[in-house]
């Protein structure tokens, strides 16, 4: 199998870039992308046990890998909520399925919102992780939208291994990001 394109532009033009920009004395102090978090919570899987299958499905679709179901930790009343449920789905991708998500995220999905004016980046932890949410699943090409019977988005973070977020944010910067821009 080929090599992703992303870890491709990686190694030939990010490294030596940013290595220049920040004026690293070895290529491996350059940040990279550690892994990529999925995440997608489902508050109404505590009435309908079925809406977590569909969320497992859907999310192992888009990502190409399979999810796993996160369950409540404790007890809320209020919510109907009993502590070990499952309340949400997530997949963490790292390697080759991460590069290949990142670019049908980058270049298919993200173009395909409404009004697209960039992605906000005010995402940044202040660790170097950025997160993204993404406000509906069929944004994604994989998803057909006659099987979708509820829209639901989903929370996306990028861990790197940048110690600060300009560092991070010239990371996926040059990675493509289309982050909005500032006036």
């Amino acid at each position: 199998m080929a090599t992703p394109r992303l870890k491709e532009k990686y190694t030939k033009e990010i490294v030596p870039a940013l290595k220049e920009k920040f004026q690293y004395k070895s290529v491996m102090q350059v940040p990279k992308i550690e892994k990529i978090c999925v995440n997608k919570g489902i508050g109404a899987a505590v009435a309908d046990k079925k809406l977590i299958d569909v969320g497992l499905e859907e999310i192992s679709t888009i990502t190409g890998q399979k999810a796993v179901s996160t369950r409540s930790k404790k007890d809320i009343s209020n919510f109907k909520l009993r502590s070990n449920l499952p309340i949400g789905v997530k997949v963490t991708l790292r390697g080759e399925k991460m590069y290949e998500f990142m670019d049908r995220l980058m270049n298919v999905a993200l173009p395909r919102v409404r009004d697209f004016k960039g992605v906000s980046d005010k995402g940044f932890d202040g660790r170097g992780n950025y997160t993204l949410g993404v406000k509906e699943q069929i944004i994604f090409p994989e998803i057909s939208i006659d099987k979708v019977t509820k829209i639901n988005g989903m929370d996306i973070t990028f861990v790197t291994s940048a110690e600060t977020d300009e560092e991070s944010y010239e990371l996926l910067k040059a990675f493509g990001m289309p982050f909005t821009q500032k006036n």
